[in-house]
């Protein structure tokens, strides 16, 4: 039995880890960076979809590692970017588990074979490799997703993506589109250098402070998690009001949405930032005109520079399009949200947006998946029919918005992946 695996991230190396712990050891990850580590690898230049010079995670310590192989106890409650990498080459030496990624090695093509194989196309090679199963684990952090806007800016235009530091937009007129975790992220670090910094909304999100009560943010609301929701949504909305007051004191709109809703946005700078006029809030932008930007309120003002932190497109590009294609996707019916309800053997790890850190249910992916290729857990006989009722209810339960089309509430999914895990072992 031969498996593949693309992608040496968090999730990458959680599944190597879980496979190696079952028994299965003829294992192949892909990588096509030289170290372990995915986005969590910082480089100054514009390559993969790295983390910027100043970022530290927005899940806390306790809730973000892996369920063996706890944090140094020296790490903060959050960590930065260098400290997770250390982590995960820490997690990767700790479990033998380098021997096994081919680095440098990028997988140019994913084609099925008349006996169901996967045949796995590297480095321009023109023969394939040939493999039983395939564990897709490369991410969905790393091909830009641009806003689409009425006009043409000819100022100077990047994504998130692209974004490493807030030095060089020293002195300039800063736009950031956006009001996700990236987009507050730009905001602040170039409000400490540029001239004028705004950031503009389309709609209304939650921005909610790293600590509540004197706790990471998360611990606190995982404290509720035994508290029914009705009553959970209360005490979360009055805490946070408690906390930071109106969201109207900040010029931004109050969500009219439960907080579960919507994936968090968990920033402390900005809203202090806001009330110190070192950015500005504005609504969704009406039209672009040169270096001139015309908001929904009628207002209008000029940016030498434009950061649309506009979230991402879950690519595979190494599946023909016509095969298998979520790049434009609102909607991915997959079983657990990792197995394909038609290809039994194409399982995929961590493409989930939970509302904490991924790579502890990436971590419990594996491990079900491992009890799945040994055969001691099998797919359901209406895993399609399930796996539709689970894209379904990720509907009902979010905003519709392309980044809730795959967001999982933390707690209850990984509930639902452990249950199968007990199951596979009884």
């Amino acid at each position: 039995m031969k498996i593949a695996i693309i992608g040496a991230g968090c999730s990458g190396i959680a599944a190597i880890k879980q496979l190696l712990e079952s028994g299965i050891t003829n294992i192949t990850c892909f990588e096509q960076n030289d170290r372990v580590g995915g986005n969590w690898i910082y480089t100054s230049e514009s390559s993969h979809s790295s983390v910027t010079e100043t970022t530290h995670i927005i899940s806390s310590k306790k809730l973000s590692e892996y369920s063996d192989f706890p944090m140094p106890s020296h790490y903060p409650d959050y960590p930065s970017h260098s400290q997770v990498l250390s982590y995960f080459e820490s997690y990767a030496e700790q479990f033998g588990l380098k021997k096994y990624i081919r680095f440098n090695t990028k997988v140019d093509k994913v084609t099925r074979s008349k006996d169901g194989k996967w045949e796995l196309f590297v480095n321009r090679a023109e023969v394939p490799e040939l493999f039983d199963f395939l564990l897709v684990s490369n991410g969905h952090h790393s091909v830009p997703r641009h806003p689409v806007i009425d006009g043409s800016f000819t100022g100077e235009y990047l994504h998130s993506h692209d974004f490493k530091s807030g030095l060089r937009f020293a002195g300039k007129k800063v736009l950031v589109i956006g009001g996700g975790n990236s987009a507050c992220d730009c905001a602040v670090e170039c409000s400490r250098v540029a001239a004028y910094v705004a950031i503009s909304m389309r709609r209304p999100h939650y921005i909610v402070p790293k600590f509540m009560m004197g706790k990471p943010t998360d611990t606190f609301n995982d404290s509720l998690r035994y508290v029914p929701e009705f009553l959970a949504e209360k005490l979360r909305k009055a805490s946070l009001k408690l906390q930071i007051g109106n969201y109207e004191d900040y010029g931004l709109k109050t969500p009219d949405f439960p907080l579960t809703k919507d994936h968090p946005t968990v920033n402390s700078e900005l809203l202090y930032i806001l009330r110190h006029g070192k950015v500005l809030p504005k609504p969704g932008i009406f039209k672009i005109d040169g270096e001139k930007v015309t908001f929904e309120n009628g207002t209008e003002d000029v940016f030498d520079t434009i950061i649309a932190a506009t979230g991402y497109k879950m690519a595979t590009p190494f599946f023909d399009p016509e095969f298998l294609d979520y790049s434009e996707a609102e909607y991915i019916p997959l079983y657990l949200r990792m197995f394909h309800p038609v290809h039994h053997n194409l399982i995929f790890i961590g493409l989930v947006q939970p509302q904490g850190a991924v790579w502890p249910l990436s971590e419990a992916q594996s491990k079900l998946a491992s009890a799945y290729i040994q055969g001691k857990w099998h797919l359901p006989k209406d895993v399609a029919e399930l796996a539709k009722k689970e894209a379904d209810k990720i509907t009902s339960e979010f905003i519709k918005s392309k980044r809730h089309t795959v967001e999982v509430h933390y707690k209850p999914y990984l509930d639902g992946l452990n249950k199968e895990i007990q199951r596979s072992i009884k």
